[in-house]
């Protein structure tokens, strides 16, 4: 199999129909058709199911499709980890969420940094469940995840924290006087929904609470006194005047690992995990 035909048969596939596929390939439609007939044929299955309704995929197309994704990260990440490597350049890219273990990944910077010919960490900021993507294309070789939030399928990990939940709460709000919370209070309050983060795929849980995309709109919500939110007790480095933090007393706890492909053979990689399990 082709890299090219993979590719075209993962736009097939998420967008199915041939003529949106061609135009967010760039190319005319009977070719794009010509391909993914040739990987029928070379695969022997039928991988789409076409009629007058349109395009679906078949149950061999479906198994492609998730390997055919891996295949195109690793293709990805191994260009990426090529040309990083020609530059000669001692580092690391860590990816990790924003605003999260603030603490936790400073003492790891600096325990890091005072190592003999420690690679020099570039440390980029994303958004929720963006990590498990920057490692598996190459943009990122290691990475702070959170379990059991993150997928981790596929990744080496290192446990380094184990924490409580809290609830963040606007400052003025009468939950927020509570020594403790159970997640039960939080739930059915029309005052005070609940704010929602994406899932894996983007979307989210139905609910009454705001759809969140990144921490400063969350903050912002919060103060105003329109949304609370369930976070890791560590998130307490990054709240403001106008919010207050409760423990939450039967939220599961949430894990913080150290996260890198399980197939890296870098040696710099190898040093950062030492060091993060000295910590």
């Amino acid at each position: 199999m082709e890299t090219r035909e993979l590719r075209y048969f993962v736009t097939v596939a998420e967008e199915l129909h041939f003529s949106r596929a061609a135009e967010r390939l760039g190319i005319a439609q009977p070719p794009l058709s010509r391909a993914i007939q040739q990987l029928e044929r070379r695969l022997g299955v039928a991988l789409l199911e076409r009629d007058r309704r349109g395009v679906a995929l078949t149950d061999a197309g479906r198994v492609l499709l998730d390997e055919a994704r891996a295949l195109l990260d690793s293709a990805a990440a191994a260009a990426r980890r090529t040309q990083r490597a020609a530059t000669g350049a001692n580092r690391l890219v860590l990816a990790t969420k924003a605003g999260a273990n603030h603490d936790l990944l400073r003492h790891l910077l600096d325990a890091h940094a005072a190592e003999p010919g420690a690679a020099e960490i570039e440390v980029v900021l994303c958004g929720m469940g963006d990590q498990a993507r920057m490692l598996r294309d190459g943009r990122a070789d290691v990475a702070f995840m959170q379990r059991p939030f993150d997928a981790l399928t596929g990744f080496d990990t290192e446990d380094l924290l184990t924490e409580q939940q809290v609830a963040i709460l606007p400052a003025d709000h009468p939950l927020a006087a509570r020594s403790s919370l159970i997640l039960a209070d939080l739930t059915g309050r029309p005052d005070l929904p609940v704010a929602r983060w994406p899932r894996q795929d983007g979307t989210y849980e139905p609910g009454p609470g705001p759809e969140i995309h990144d921490l400063s709109q969350l903050a912002q919500l919060i103060a105003l006194g329109h949304a609370s939110a369930v976070l890791c007790a560590s998130s307490r480095s990054w709240l403001w005047s106008a919010h207050v933090a409760v423990p939450l007393t039967d939220a599961p706890h949430v894990t913080t690992v150290l996260a890198w492909p399980a197939h890296s053979r870098s040696q710099a990689v190898a040093a950062l995990v030492k060091t993060a399990v000295q910590l």
